[in-house]
């Protein structure tokens, strides 16, 4: 696989790559599972590809697992310089509800080796309406997360998909979903105690200390272009041409071989850029602009949308100034439902 992708790497570098890399994420799968020597052969890789920025952000997401004491040791010897670890919860009875590898114990072993390891920039994943999570215990979930002094954190709200184990399971009533109140009881405990911890809300999901958003999603819901690299990778070109790998590992690594880039590709319709760019826009403290939405797309949505923006204004979930219109708080937890009122249906 290693090798694959620094094939694709040399097949795309001459038209994809930018002329110097500003954040590198290494996610998707388990990609702590790499060794030192693997690592090392992509960053040679990209490096006679394009320049590395010497403030690059480089993401390595990581199960808690795999962070032992001679795995921080070798990472601190590549150019990886923050790392997103997949906690997900600090109680047990959730970890094994979620299947995880890890035990509550390994999760903050994790991080707390990490720092000392002198990994300073870190991530920690958290998951808030579980089945069975307590408001008592998502307060102390909290409390061991802002406890462990990382720069960020991402909380989800778990949703259950049809074609999962946990799908089943509802099916059958081996498993009851989270009521909407009580999730948004987790979400308005989360704001407030990320919030007097010195934590930004700036995306639905995402919390950062001043200064450490992260570079890399940031990129995403600015719309700017990124290349992906492996089975199940997404690029865009910053314009309207999205493309995305197969997600077989086989049938990659044999197309690759071949010199060929088992990828597909859309084009994107104004219509549908427009409303990527208002639900990105949406989930983000910056918001939409309405001058550059109309100096782009055409549509006036101030005044397209007046009755939407008044509505949503009277119930607290949005602000409206004279150059930028943003989702409050309370509107965060709404901000799919509200962001798709917002949509265009016909072609520009």
């Amino acid at each position: 696989m290693v090798t694959a992708i620094i094939k694709e790497i040399e097949l795309r570098k001459k038209t994809d790559f930018p002329k110097k890399i500003e954040t590198i994420y290494f996610g998707g799968g388990t990609p702590s599972l790499l060794s030192y020597e693997e690592l090392m052969r992509i960053f040679d890789a990209l490096q006679h590809s394009a320049e590395l920025a010497t403030d690059a952000e480089i993401t390595l997401e990581a199960n808690p697992d795999d962070l032992t004491h001679q795995k921080l040791r070798e990472l601190r010897q590549t150019p990886i310089n923050r790392f997103s670890i997949g906690i997900q919860s600090f109680f047990e009875e959730d970890l094994k509800l979620m299947n995880r590898a890890h035990d509550a114990a390994e999760g903050e072993y994790s991080v707390k080796a990490s720092q000392d390891a002198g990994f300073d920039n870190i991530t920690i994943d958290l998951i808030y309406a579980i089945p069975g999570l307590s408001n008592d215990r998502w307060r102390k979930n909290l409390d061991s997360a802002i406890a462990l002094e990382v720069p960020h954190i991402s909380a989800y709200c778990m949703t259950i998909e049809e074609k999962t184990v946990f799908g089943k399971w509802e099916k059958t009533g081996k498993l009851q979903p989270t009521e909407d109140k009580i999730a948004h009881e987790h979400y308005q405990f989360l704001v407030k105690a990320l919030s007097e911890s010195g934590f930004e809300h700036y995306e639905v999901s995402n919390f950062g200390k001043p200064n450490r958003h992260s570079q890399h999603n940031t990129s995403y819901w600015k719309g700017l272009p990124y290349v992906g690299l492996g089975p199940s990778a997404h690029s865009f070109d910053g314009i309207n041409k999205r493309s995305w790998n197969i997600n077989n590992n086989a049938v990659y690594t044999r197309e690759i071989q071949q010199n060929k880039i088992p990828a597909e590709f859309e084009i994107l319709s104004q219509k549908d850029f427009y409303n990527e760019k208002i639900m990105t826009g949406l989930r983000t403290a910056m918001g939409i602009q309405p001058e550059e939405i109309q100096l782009r797309f055409g549509v006036n949505v101030k005044e397209q949308f007046e009755e939407e923006i008044n509505q949503y204004q009277n119930q607290g979930w949005l602000k409206e100034t004279a150059n930028q219109i943003r989702l409050t708080e309370e509107g965060f937890f709404r901000a799919d439902r509200i962001a798709s009122d917002f949509f265009i249906t016909e072609e520009i």
